[in-house]
């Protein structure tokens, strides 16, 4: 899927854009602080309905405007789409796909698959484990939307799970009750693990070579570490209940995939304490690239890459290398504050936009209007 299109309304800098995007390379060029992550912010926020920098939303709402919204256009085999976003501080997000309105766009199936690299999404690297393991389960329910269930189900039984612990902690119910909710999350637990080591299973050799060709030195490696090693749900249930006293006593599930992790790491040694934070993006954008070629194998479409001043931190050999995967699949956007910086950024076909206080002025086939 090609997105053709984004118009946004009262978004960060922005009272109002309209940006086309080419089929290939879109290169979004300007000064710092001109106003190009946040178009890249408004892409992902149309694709996804969420934000890929903040988790307080309120943010992207244009200073002393009341709401702001997000279309996205875009096209497939099957012919034309259209998603939007509206959001307003205090109400619900207002999702539609094609013109009907829908809960998460997420699982939209005529939606485009996206991945982002900002310098702030270091922290699935170097942050805690549940980033990992949120990243691990968008991978999974982007290689098989159908298992995304299996998430939701793992977590509403150890919801349930959990506040069964409180109750007997109280004296409100009995442990004989213990057993049914452990067989319940075991089984939603076991499929959850083996997603996940599956589909790191795909990326873990486009990783590696990625990385070394990326100039990450030593031997680079991808590791599921899962918190169990249980084979069956009936195995997972019994290390359940083998931790039901220390469970009491904390108050909670302290044993099950909701423990998992990811590890990025260099001649055995795990980046996110080892790593310098040049070896960390390197590790980032080469996990990104490795997806977005698995993707592209397993659903026939990889995702619109969104990479934010990337080229800066490589060398000119590296920016080769970069431009060149990024040139076999799909669609990408670029920004940078130099265009030398991105090869291929003034070969015929490339869209460059430029970017300056809120004002897009195309330089290239695609055009982009706006008014800020």
């Amino acid at each position: 899927m090609i997105v053709t299109r984004l118009r946004l309304r009262d978004f960060r800098s922005y009272a109002s854009a309209e940006l086309a995007l080419g089929e290939g390379l879109t290169v979004l060029h300007g000064r710092n602080g001109a106003g190009k992550t946040n178009l890249l912010e408004a892409l992902y926020f149309g694709c996804t309905g969420r934000s890929c920098r903040t988790s307080n939303e309120r943010e992207l709402v244009r200073f002393g405007a009341s709401a702001t919204r997000v279309e996205i256009d875009a096209r497939d085999a099957d012919g034309a789409h259209s998603l939007s976003v509206g959001f307003q501080p205090g109400e619900a997000k207002r999702l539609k796909a094609d013109g009907a309105p829908v809960e998460r766009l997420v699982d939209v199936t005529a939606r485009p698959l996206v991945s982002v690299f900002l310098p702030d999404r270091l922290e699935l690297v170097k942050g805690a484990p549940a980033l990992r393991r949120a990243h691990m389960d968008q991978l999974v329910a982007a290689l098989w939307p159908a298992r995304a269930a299996t998430r939701r189900a793992y977590t509403a039984a150890l919801a349930q799970r959990n506040a069964l612990l409180g109750r007997i902690r109280a004296g409100r119910a009995s442990r004989e009750s213990l057993p049914a909710w452990d067989a319940e999350l075991a089984r939603h637990g076991i499929a959850l693990r083996d997603d996940r080591a599956a589909a790191i299973d795909l990326v873990r050799d486009g990783f590696a070579a990625l990385a070394t060709e990326l100039g990450l030195a030593g031997e680079p490696e991808l590791r599921f570490r899962p918190r169990s090693r249980a084979a069956t749900p009936e195995d997972l249930a019994a290390e359940l209940a083998e931790r039901t006293d220390g469970d009491l006593d904390r108050g909670f599930t302290g044993h099950g995939p909701h423990r998992d992790d990811l590890v990025l790491a260099r001649d055995g040694r795990d980046l996110r304490a080892y790593g310098s934070q040049g070896e960390q993006r390197i590790a980032l954008l080469a996990l990104l690239l490795a997806e977005r070629e698995a993707l592209a194998e397993a659903r026939g479409a990889a995702p619109l890459l969104l990479l934010d001043d990337v080229m800066s931190e490589l060398d000119p050999e590296r920016r080769e290398r970069l431009a060149g995967r990024i040139a076999r699949h799909g669609q990408s956007v670029v920004t940078t504050t130099d265009l030398a910086h991105v090869p291929g950024a003034g070969d015929a076909g490339v869209a460059r936009v430029a970017v300056a206080d809120g004002e897009l002025r195309p330089d290239a086939p695609a055009e982009a209007r706006a008014a800020a």
